[in-house]
């Protein structure tokens, strides 16, 4: 059986174009086949405002992985690219973030899905919705396109190029 899930990317360390085109290229050669994939944002830092913009996208993929496979999977990938964790919410050559698997709720020691930020961040939720309209959280009743109506900052993501 084939599982869904959905992958957040940020970059803002380097080419972070090619940052982003690397990480999918990889999750492609490692079992991860990406379904879609959203238009390229340019969004403002979150958290640690002392660095420079980000680029975010968010990639559809399908695999055989399991969660924590995937988690994996994701993080040997962020190592290959350079990235490097020394201040939280830092600057980073690349960051995958996994915001939805299936329609599960997983909690374990490494790994919380969905996200536990994502309803809050615009970065996440404009491309999430520009490739999966319809989305929202599991036993959730509100599409996440409402809560991003009520996100704040959702100016401060703007379409790249």
């Amino acid at each position: 059986m084939n599982n869904i899930a959905y992958i957040s990317m940020g970059s803002n360390i380097g080419d972070r174009e090619k940052n982003l085109k690397d990480a999918c290229a990889l999750l492609n050669e490692n079992g991860v086949d990406t379904v879609a994939v959203s238009s390229v944002y340019e969004t403002d830092p979150v958290g640690y405002t002392d660095q420079g913009k980000f680029l975010n996208i968010v990639v559809k993929v399908e695999t055989e992985f399991l969660p924590e496979q995937l988690l994996k999977k994701c993080l040997e990938i962020e190592k290959e690219l350079g990235r490097i964790r020394d201040i939280r919410w830092g600057p980073r050559t690349i960051d995958l973030d996994i915001l939805l698997y299936n329609n599960e709720n997983i909690e374990t020691e490494h790994l919380i899905i969905p996200h536990p930020r994502m309803h809050e961040r615009a970065f996440v939720l404009v491309p999430l919705i520009e490739i999966e309209p319809n989305a929202q959280l599991p036993n959730a009743t509100t599409p996440l396109h409402q809560v991003l109506d009520e996100i704040p900052d959702k100016e401060g993501v703007r379409l790249w190029r």
